[in-house]
């Protein structure tokens, strides 16, 4: 039986090797969009200093006030100072004339300007009159003719006549001034003026989809670029250029600087985020949000450690109501969850459960169970067959019973039917994270050896066995951590996870204690059978040095044979029937 529980070491980033860097980080310049988005830089600077035909440039990116001004920002880094087209309108024999000169202009000269929402008045401009009096209104179109325009795609969407009338306008390179209402006129004839404007259209990957299937020509012509929003963290230079990137936040936002010790707390949270200890988060959004509630915890107007863990625990007990009421249901024995003792065909699933409209998604164990019983070899997945199974997880229970199938090379008709479920779960269940505790309690039922209930298990499986890392990793642990530490550790209780998700590992300061004092385990595998030995105790394969006993599918192998050998009772045949009829 195979046991290498992971040292506590590998539960968290190790930031040894960078205690210099953490106390120079006061020295470091700030870092610009060009150093942390040389990609998207580079689009930019490509459409906005080479001559281009097509006026539309695309960026993927949040469409929000700190995306939009960081880069409004960079662009006029690029062209610092546009060419405004001047001239001014005259009226004369009741019509506008337009009329170039260098004078007085009705345009201004803004290199570049940017607005997450807008509607037409503004955007287009507008004609007062008021009796005998007509007055035009410049719009932003006027205000930034000769420069660049940021527009969120959203807006654009949401407003299809004004997106048809802006984009016929920069295309044409006039503009027309129209009625805010197609069944409204003009008062008076007014000429079209030059309009020279590069539209940058930013927005998030549903916006863009959608802006793809409605105009799929400007799409594929458009310069395209798109915001990165995470660093990989393989050596100091990264992680250097990161803390340059965190401090152009914090002088943006106006925040106070951090002290040493708040660097790896941050970066531990930013890891927790990302899930993944070789990637750092490049979200503004993200960052400033945390350096805000930080902030509100400042000593000596710094950002401390302890300003970092106060402002999560703040957090943590602010969005806490529905995971404590989720543990207590499990502690008061609402819900079922065993943490001792061994049963046939049960087994602890880990999931993750995001309700709608709470910000944080919350970590619960599942109890799965299966039944074994003499049948026509059918699989039932009780969740698909009520309708609460996802797509991805039927997927994962097709692929966990297309193993088994192949594992146990029959000769023979399979004479045992099972059913499988998360109990207590009244709520639609997808993803396949579950399918290795699901082909687990499956070999249980199959083989009649109990699973150990103090081990609860995550992870998916491909059709020969091997177990596949899963996402959520360190909410699904600590859930389970937090039931077994209310009851009392044994230091018999743990959790299976993929070797795969080693590198996701970032857990929390007491299940890290924990692990230490060796009061709760961490076992990765490779493979099924790594995982049901360690459950039941009982080897998988067949061993050379055991010759007395049978190893798990030897044991269904047997059960199996013994089943065809007996005559089937008389009711199975006569539902048979009933099923042919």
């Amino acid at each position: 039986m195979i046991s290498n529980e992971l040292l506590w070491q590998n539960l968290a980033p190790d930031y040894e090797p960078y205690i210099n860097l953490f106390a120079s980080a006061d020295k470091l310049e700030n870092a610009t969009l060009a150093i942390i988005q040389p990609r998207l830089y580079n689009s930019l600077e490509s459409f906005l200093l080479t001559p281009t035909y097509f006026p539309f440039a695309i960026i993927r990116a949040l469409e929000c006030q700190s995306y939009l001004s960081e880069l409004a920002k960079c662009i006029k880094n690029i062209i610092p100072a546009s060419v405004a087209i001047t001239g001014d309108y005259k009226q004369s024999n009741g019509k506008f004339y337009w009329q170039p000169n260098n004078k007085r202009s009705f345009t201004t000269c803004n290199s570049v300007y940017f607005c997450n929402w807008i509607e037409m008045p503004q955007l287009f401009g507008s004609i007062h009159q008021y009796k005998n009096s007509i007055h035009l209104e410049p719009g932003l179109l006027h205000k930034i003719n000769g420069g660049v325009l940021l527009l969120s795609v959203s807006t654009l969407l949401a407003q299809p006549l004004m997106w048809q009338r802006l984009k016929q306008m920069v295309i044409q390179k006039q503009f027309e001034w129209l009625p805010v209402n197609d069944n409204q006129f003009l008062p008076y004839p007014i000429d079209s003026m030059p309009l020279d404007v590069k539209l940058i259209l930013v927005g998030d990957n549903f916006s863009l989809d959608e802006l793809e299937t409605k105009e799929p020509e400007l799409f594929s012509q458009a310069t395209y670029g798109e915001y990165e929003f995470d660093l990989n963290f393989e050596h100091s230079s990264q992680l250097s250029l990161w803390m340059q990137f965190v401090k152009q936040i914090i002088t943006d936002c106006q925040l106070p600087a951090l002290t040493t010790d708040a660097w790896p707390t941050l970066i531990t949270q930013a890891i927790r985020y990302t899930e993944d200890k070789s990637i750092l988060p490049l979200d503004r959004r993200w960052l400033i949000r945390y350096l805000s509630e930080a902030n509100k915890f400042k000593q000596n107007n710094q950002i401390t450690t302890k300003s970092c863990q106060a402002a999560m625990r703040q957090r943590k007990w602010q969005h806490g109501y529905l995971a404590k009421r989720n543990l207590d249901d499990i502690l008061k024995k609402q819900v079922f969850i065993k943490t001792e003792g061994k049963i046939i065909g049960q087994i602890n699933g880990l999931s993750i459960i995001h309700y709608p409209g709470h910000p944080e998604i919350i970590g619960e164990p599942s109890r799965i169970t299966c039944v074994a019983h003499l049948g026509e070899g059918e699989f039932t997945d009780v969740e698909r067959k009520v309708e609460l199974g996802g797509n991805i997880h039927a997927k994962g229970m097709m692929i966990m019973n297309a193993y088994l199938n192949y594992e146990l090379n029959l000769e023979q008709p399979q004479p045992f039917s099972a059913s499988i479920v998360f109990e207590q779960s009244y709520n639609k269940v997808d993803g396949d994270s579950a399918s290795l505790a699901e082909l687990c309690a499956l070999i249980s039922a199959l083989s009649l050896q109990p699973i150990d209930q103090q081990i609860a298990v995550t992870g998916s499986v491909d059709q020969f066995g091997y177990v596949q890392p899963i996402g959520s990793i360190n909410p699904k642990i600590e859930s389970f951590f937090d039931i077994c530490f209310q009851r009392e550790l044994t230091g018999q209780q743990g959790v299976i996870i993929p070797a795969a998700n080693i590198r996701h590992l970032c857990l929390n300061q007491d299940l890290i204690a924990a692990v230490k004092s060796r009061v709760f385990n961490i076992w990765p595998v490779e493979h099924v059978s790594e995982a049901i030995s360690m459950l039941t105790k009982h080897a998988y394969y067949k061993q050379q040095y055991d010759t007395k006993n049978l190893h798990l599918l030897a044991l269904i192998h047997k059960r199996i044979t013994l089943a065809n050998k007996q005559e089937k009772p008389k009711f199975m045949r006569f539902i048979k029937w009933l099923n042919l009829k």
